[in-house]
């Protein structure tokens, strides 16, 4: 199977065909150790038939008149019996290799010892021996007599082989049981993927709430990124609909405002009136000029949040940019208050910037000069802060602060706009912002924590 194939094969092939395979690895190492054990068993098992035949042969063995004589017992040839399928023969040797009885055809062991196990040939089959050595010492006989028994190994193969086989056999039974309850385990596992599926197509298209199942800690891996994605969507599909609510929503009035002007303008014949008509209309385009560059903004930084990735910048290039910005713009003198050293973050230079030109706006337009911007901080936080000599808004007024299209007085006023875009900015970035009545003034700041490794 390709890799492609096996891609897309499902969790359940997956896991099948690794049993499988485990299975079947498993399968050949058990038959292979099941073989070896049933030839060890069968040895060990017959080798003690043997012995003891031989054994019983020794123990006939007796001396008379000078001469060995082998009283044969019928319990050998009864032990010898029970593999009624393999031929035997005995030989009993005297002192110098002589037979006393049996074939004279059997090998002798080419190890010595008072018992030894051997392999020899009976015919054209295999044959397995155990010799035997008694030694007399008496007044008319003195020497070594040696008992060699031997049979063929049929009845070894057959039960090595019928144990190697009901090894198998359990090993099959187990297997299958193995597998079945694997499966099963394996159902049940998934149980909760399809519960997710179908919490998912339940759902109304807008709602992007998390969702809030209970899942086994493996599943709960996929779930968390789930819901993470649906909250950052849920961010986007939030911004577009404020944009397009607020726009449908803050545009009429200012534009029904000009287009009454502008009407009273065509109609008016005092040129002294008509001129300070199309004064307010200036004003008035002006003012919804910046309110929808406001609305803009706040749209992009919606969007930027998750999707621009974070790098890292010196916060007095941001004051810079800012002040650059409003001198461009014709606005009145700002102070710049930079450190020596540079004061690193690690953010969306872009949305800082953003977000600076609000604050310095709210305070060039509603606050008291001087205006003052500047950059403070160190290896473990960073301000961008501007301030002016303006008394401030009431404790009233600060607790809206943030909040789109509600203004105040003093240095803040307007719609709210630009302080909900540095709020903004200032929570996507992980910090605040800070609103403080100082000595000097009223001072807004973006607190941002030190860049991270």
């Amino acid at each position: 199977m390709t890799r492609a194939g096996l891609a897309t094969l499902s969790l359940k092939s997956r896991v099948a065909l690794a049993m499988a395979v485990v299975l079947l690895a498993g399968g050949v190492f058990v038959l292979t150790a099941a073989l070896a054990y049933g030839r060890q068993a069968a040895r060990e098992t017959y080798d003690r038939l043997l012995l003891g035949a031989a054994n019983s042969i020794a123990a006939s063995v007796s001396v008379r008149d000078g001469a060995l004589v082998v009283d044969m017992p019928v319990s050998v040839f009864d032990l010898l019996a029970l593999a009624p399928d393999d031929r035997i023969r005995y030989r009993v040797t005297g002192p110098g290799g002589t037979t006393v009885t049996g074939s004279d055809t059997t090998p002798l062991p080419r190890e010595t010892g008072a018992v030894v196990f051997y392999d020899g040939a009976f015919g054209p089959e295999e044959a397995r021996y155990v010799a035997i050595t008694r030694r007399f010492a008496e007044r008319s006989f003195s020497g070594a007599v040696q008992v060699i028994v031997g049979q063929t190994t049929r009845a070894r193969r057959a039960l090595a082989e019928d144990i190697a086989r009901n090894a198998v056999a359990v090993l099959g039974a187990a297997g299958a049981a193995v597998a079945l309850l694997a499966w099963l385990a394996l159902r049940s596992a998934l149980l909760p993927l399809p519960r997710i599926g179908a919490a998912l197509r339940g759902r109304d298209p807008t709602d992007l709430t998390p969702l809030n199942l209970a899942v086994p800690r493996e599943v709960a891996q996929m779930l968390l990124p789930l819901n993470d994605f649906m909250a950052r969507l849920d961010r986007q599909v939030t911004g577009t609909r404020n944009l397009i609510g607020d726009a449908a929503h803050q545009l009429r009035t200012p534009v029904a405002a000009i287009r009454a002007q502008a009407q009273l303008a065509a109609d008016e014949g005092a040129p002294e009136t008509r001129a300070r008509i199309v004064a307010r209309i200036h004003d008035r385009a002006i003012s919804l000029s910046r309110l929808l560059d406001q609305m803009l903004s706040q749209a992009m930084i919606t969007h930027r949040t998750d999707t621009e990735p974070r790098a890292l910048i010196d916060l007095r290039d941001i004051a810079l940019d800012v002040l650059e910005d409003a001198e461009s713009a014709g606005g009145v003198a700002v102070e710049l208050n930079l450190p020596d050293a540079p004061v690193m973050v690690r953010g969306d230079a872009l949305a800082l910037v953003e977000a600076g030109k609000n604050m310095l706006h709210n305070a060039l337009r509603h606050g008291v000069a001087p205006v003052r911007l500047g950059v403070r901080g160190d290896l473990k936080a960073g301000e961008l802060f501007v301030s002016d000599a303006g008394p401030g808004p009431g404790d009233a007024v600060l607790s809206h602060v943030g909040q789109r299209f509600v203004g105040g007085g003093g240095s803040l006023g307007g719609s709210g706009l630009g302080l909900s875009i540095a709020t903004a900015v200032a929570t996507s970035h992980g910090g605040t912002l800070r609103l403080d009545a100082t000595a000097r003034g009223f001072e807004a700041a973006i607190c941002l924590p030190g860049p991270t490794p």
